[in-house]
């Protein structure tokens, strides 16, 4: 069965956000992937967590669970999360202490967002740095909420997404 991408919506920032949002997504696709480039102005730490909420969600909101499993070349990490305030994810992000101008990748796939049962979200991360430390995350979260997702904001897990962030949000068709 081939699958069919269409652009919903892209966000590419002009200047720096605590958060970017997706309202109205339409119902028509079966699954949902989001893509983002993204750097946070925070100055301490290394590639930070991005949070991502679903519907009206405010940050802080429960019902949200997450596992990640985390390497940097030199160690792993896993991490489990229930009662969250949004999805987590680990590393989705880096901070203005990686290399000048670098960005993360991070992908998130959201399967049958429409269905009135609890929805899965599976995501990577990669970040990039021209020095030792830089980190890779899988990630698995929950939606417990049996609403049908028609918006979704992704926050800066510490300081602002920066300029030129950039955030793509997909349909996708079963043929």
């Amino acid at each position: 069965m081939a699958a069919t991408y269409n652009l919903i919506s892209s966000q590419v920032l002009g200047s720096s956000a605590a958060s970017v949002t997706f309202s109205s997504i339409p119902q028509t696709y079966t699954d949902l992937v989001l893509r983002m480039s993204s750097r946070d102005s925070s100055s301490t730490g290394t590639a930070n967590a991005a949070v991502i909420t679903f519907n009206s969600d405010a940050l802080g909101a429960t019902g949200y669970s997450s596992t990640d499993l985390t390497g940097s070349g030199t160690a792993v990490a896993s991490t489990i999360g229930t009662n969250q305030g949004g999805s987590y994810w680990s590393r989705a992000t880096v901070t203005g202490t990686y290399t000048a101008n670098v960005f993360s990748n991070s992908e998130f796939y959201i399967p049958n967002y429409t269905a009135t049962s609890q929805k899965q979200v599976m995501g990577t991360a990669a970040s990039e740095n021209n020095a030792s430390g830089a980190f890779d995350a899988i990630n698995a979260g929950l939606y417990t909420t049996t609403t049908a997702i028609s918006a979704l904001t992704i926050w800066s897990g510490s300081g602002n997404f920066v300029q030129y962030s950039s955030f793509y949000l997909y349909g996708i068709k079963s043929s």
